[in-house]
């Protein structure tokens, strides 16, 4: 199986990033919700930095991918010790 762990987890971070962003931009502005927070609006500033991370992951990961994808199968050696189950 080939499955970069990063993928998964940069759609899960992208998709929260995405709900804590739009959520942010609907209420942005108001005071008595951002009260506890000093007036700042957490909700968006970090969905913007869950975004950016998530990208970033599914980035990487899908670079790896094609970078695997593209190196030449290993010879495998039939006298050599088998590792694994």
């Amino acid at each position: 199986m080939n499955l970069d762990l990063r993928n998964p987890m940069g759609l899960m971070f992208s998709i929260i990033g995405v709900i804590l962003t739009g959520f942010g931009a609907a209420t942005n502005g108001r005071v008595d919700l951002y009260a506890r927070s000093l007036g700042v609006n957490a909700n968006l500033w970090w969905g913007i930095v869950l975004l950016v991370f998530g990208q970033l992951m599914f980035h990487l990961g899908r670079r790896s991918q094609k970078r695997l994808a593209s190196l030449p199968p290993e010879p495998v050696d039939e006298n050599a010790p088998r590792r694994g189950h």
